[in-house]
């Protein structure tokens, strides 16, 4: 481990180490071993990231087996499931054997199910190339694909033996991608961590900008998922505390819904961290002051803080069919003071209208 490498440690009842920093791929020589066979399920355009691997994983004398899968979501369905299967039917892996998931949240979701399934399951190590990827899905054990019904509606709870992730990785990701991945950090932020919410508005351009300041990145993405390991620590499966980390999403799927899944995960949950902000103010459960601080670090990162109008109909719909909500009651995960989580049940339609048109 190199003098730059950080780790979290998630408990619970299946621990595992989350190592983030430069050289956290050389880590992955801890999970091979003469005759081992992997599978490397890689996303395109991280070829490089799935090189170095491959050249780790051989020099302990495991057989590593490549496999790119479609880019994003469309890696996340049954069909390339099913291939990935066959693959490792093929190849004949056993429950001795390793799954690498090589990519962002998309491919790791999906390499995750695959390890899951595989033998009623296999272990699996994420190199999450993305800030979303590795501050959101690589983290908690998490696995699924999508359904021409929804997204995730088929997974599994299976969590991996290792995430490792060095941020230079993210020097190949679009500006407007690592920007939205922000938005999961800045949550954590407002539920848990305020010290990510001062250092991003120290240096708003510093926060956005990983190859120029490797180590900020470091410091955001290891209080971002030391967030995230407590509670998942604690909760696993999703009970009651997990869905603190849900903060700001009961609007976010909804636009993600509506928008037909055009808008950026962390976009969407940008704006739904508003409109839960603006929800809580108007039950004066929070200050002006906390509601102002939404709109200004998200902004200060280039996220959208506001929604066209026009669309409450079709909103209101999707926000029924939110995971939280019991029945025809809406739940939401509000603040009561900043890094004071707590539920808001069954607001008034009048409440949910107001908040929606603060946005516009």
């Amino acid at each position: 481990m190199t003098a730059a490498t950080r780790t979290v440690q998630v408990g619970g009842a299946a621990p595992y180490p989350v190592h983030v920093g430069a050289g956290a791929a050389g880590l992955l020589a801890r999970h091979g071993r003469e005759g081992r066979r992997v599978l490397l399920v890689v996303q395109p355009g991280r070829e490089a990231v799935a090189d170095e691997a491959e050249r780790t994983l051989r020099d302990t004398g495991a057989d590593p087996v490549r496999v790119v899968v479609p880019d994003a979501e469309d890696a996340k369905t049954a069909e390339v499931l099913t291939g990935l299967w066959n693959r490792l039917g093929r190849e004949g892996f056993t429950r001795d054997d390793l799954v690498v998931g090589v990519g962002g949240g998309a491919t790791t979701d999906l390499a995750g199910f695959a390890a899951a399934t595989w033998l009623r399951g296999v272990e699996v190590v994420h190199l999450p190339t993305s800030l979303l990827g590795v501050v959101d899905a690589a983290v908690g054990g998490k696995t699924g694909i999508n359904t021409a019904e929804g997204k995730n509606l088929v997974g599994a709870f299976h969590p991996p033996a290792a995430v490792l992730c060095d941020p230079s990785w993210f020097s190949g990701m679009p500006r407007a991608d690592y920007v939205s991945g922000l938005a999961e950090v800045i949550k954590c932020g407002f539920v848990a961590d305020p010290v990510i919410l001062d250092l991003v508005e120290a240096d708003p351009a510093a926060a956005v900008d990983p190859v120029a300041h490797p180590d900020l990145a470091v410091e955001l993405v290891v209080r971002a998922v030391g967030v995230k390991a407590e509670v998942v620590a604690a909760d696993l499966r999703e009970s009651s505390l997990r869905e603190i980390l849900n903060y700001g999403h009961t609007f976010a799927h909804a636009v993600e819904q509506v928008e037909g899944y055009t808008w950026r995960h962390g976009d969407a949950v940008a704006v739904g961290m508003v409109y839960v902000a603006e929800l809580a103010s108007g039950r004066g459960l929070i200050d002006e002051d906390l509601l102002a601080r939404h709109r200004r670090v998200l902004s200060a990162v280039g996220l959208p803080t506001a929604y066209p109008g026009g669309r409450w109909p079709e909103l209101r719909v999707a926000m029924g069919r939110d995971k939280k909500t019991r029945g025809s009651t809406l739940r939401f995960v509000v603040l009561e003071g900043l890094a004071r989580p707590g539920r808001l049940e069954g607001p008034a339609e009048e409440e949910l209208r107001a908040a929606y048109d603060a946005l516009r």
